[in-house]
C-alpha cells in the first residue's frame, strides 16, 4: 500500500540554510537542471500573469513545471511583484513554490521561494557570465544598472564562484539605493574600485559585464554605440534594452518559447521585424557547443527565468531537509482520505 501522504512547510530560514555560501554546488544544479530542460526531460509551459487594473504596476506570476533527470519533481512557483513595497522598506517580490509528488500528485510541501527565486537567478546569470567569456580575456570590469535585491545576489554568486573584478560601477534612478549598493560592494572586498555613474551611458561604456537589475516595464536603453566596446550584458530585467541594441547584439536566451513573449525587448525585436533570426541560441546550446558566441559584438544573455529551475533548487532543499530529519510536517493536512468513508 501506498504511504499516506505527506505535507511540509519549510520556511525562509531552512531554505537559507541549506542554499547559504554554497554557490558553486548551486550554479552546478542550475547547469544540470538547464542541460535536463535542453534533452527535453522537462515540461515548462507558458507563465501566466495575474494583473490589476487598479495596481497597474504590479503583477503575480503562475509559474507551472516539471523536471525530469534524478531528482524529478513538479510543482508551482507563485511569485508577486510590487515594486511600491520598496518605498514602504519591503522588499519588491515575495514568493512560495509548491512541490508535488509525481507519482501521487499530492503536494509534498510549500517553500518560502523568494531566495530559490533569487539564487536561481543569481547562479543563471553567473553559470552563463561563465560560459559565455570562455575563449575571451576574463572580464575585469562589471556595472549594475539596478541594484536591489537579484543585484546583491548575482554579485554574490559570481564572488562566490572565483570572479573577481579591479571596477565595479554602480547605476540607479535612486541616488540613495546606489549609493547604498555601492557602500555593500566596498564591504563585500572583492569589488575592487567602485564607481557611483550619473548616467547609463557612463556604466554602459566603462564595463566588460552590465548587469540589467530593474524594474523596468519598457525599453530605456537606446543606444547600440554605447555597446561599441562588445561587453557582456546579463539582461535580467528583460526589458531594458531596445530592439535597436538587440538587434545588434547576439543574443542567447534560456528559452525561445518563453523570452519572446510579454513585450521582452527580444518580442519586440521580433515585431519589428518579423522574425526570429537575430536569437542565436540558448545557454543549453552553448553549453553542449552547439553554438560559440561571436567575439565582435556585444553578447546579450537575456533568461526569462525558468520553473524548472526553482523546482530544481526546491527538490534539492526538500531532499536535504527531509534527510536530517528536520521537515516539519503538518499533521492531518490531508483529511478524509478513505475512498468509501
Amino acid at each position: 500500500m501506498t504511504p499516506s501522504p505527506t505535507f511540509a512547510v519549510i520556511p525562509g530560514a531552512e531554505v537559507d540554510r541549506v542554499l547559504d555560501g554554497r554557490h558553486q554546488d548551486v550554479v552546478d544544479l542550475v547547469e544540470a537542471a538547464y542541460r535536463t530542460h535542453g534533452e527535453g526531460d522537462t515540461v515548462n509551459p507558458p507563465s501566466y500573469f495575474l494583473r490589476f487594473p487598479d495596481r497597474p504596476t504590479s503583477r503575480i506570476i503562475a509559474l507551472p513545471a516539471s523536471i525530469g533527470g534524478d531528482a524529478p519533481v513538479d510543482g508551482l512557483k507563485w511569485i508577486s511583484s510590487f515594486p511600491e513595497n520598496v518605498a514602504a522598506g519591503l522588499p519588491r517580490a515575495s514568493a512560495v513554490l509548491i512541490l508535488n509528488d509525481p507519482e501521487t500528485g499530492y503536494p509534498l510541501a510549500c517553500l518560502e521561494s523568494s531566495i530559490i527565486s533569487a539564487t536561481r537567478t543569481a547562479a543563471s546569470a553567473a553559470l552563463a557570465a561563465d560560459v559565455l567569456t570562455r575563449g575571451r580575456a576574463r572580464p575585469r570590469t562589471i556595472g549594475f544598472f539596478g541594484v536591489g535585491l537579484i543585484a546583491r545576489y548575482l554579485h554574490t554568486y559570481l564572488a562566490g564562484t572565483g570572479w573577481e573584478f579591479d571596477e565595479c560601477g554602480v547605476h540607479d534612478l535612486s541616488r540613495e539605493h546606489a549609493d547604498g549598493f555601492a557602500d555593500y560592494l566596498e564591504r563585500s572586498g572583492s569589488a575592487g574600485t567602485v564607481t557611483v555613474h550619473d548616467s547609463a551611458e557612463k556604466l554602459i561604456r566603462s564595463c566588460d559585464i552590465v548587469v540589467f537589475a530593474t524594474v523596468a516595464g519598457e525599453p530605456h536603453v537606446t543606444e547600440s554605440e554605447w555597446f561599441a566596446h562588445n561587453p557582456l550584458v546579463l539582461h535580467i530585467s528583460l526589458r531594458d534594452l531596445s530592439p535597436d541594441v538587440v538587434l545588434a547584439a547576439t543574443n542567447i536566451v534560456d528559452d525561445v518559447e518563453h523570452c519572446l513573449k510579454a513585450n521582452t525587448s527580444l518580442h519586440l525585436a521580433e515585431q519589428r521585424t518579423g522574425n526570429r533570426d537575430f536569437v542565436h541560441g540558448t545557454l543549453h546550446d552553448v553549453l553542449t557547443g552547439a553554438v560559440e558566441p561571436a567575439t565582435d559584438r556585444p553578447v546579450v544573455f537575456s533568461p526569462f527565468g525558468l520553473g524548472v529551475l526553482d523546482l530544481a533548487l526546491g527538490r534539492h532543499v526538500y531532499d536535504t531537509v527531509r534527510a536530517a530529519g528536520e521537515l516539519a510536517v503538518v499533521d492531518g493536512f490531508f483529511h478524509d482520505m478513505s475512498r468509501y468513508g
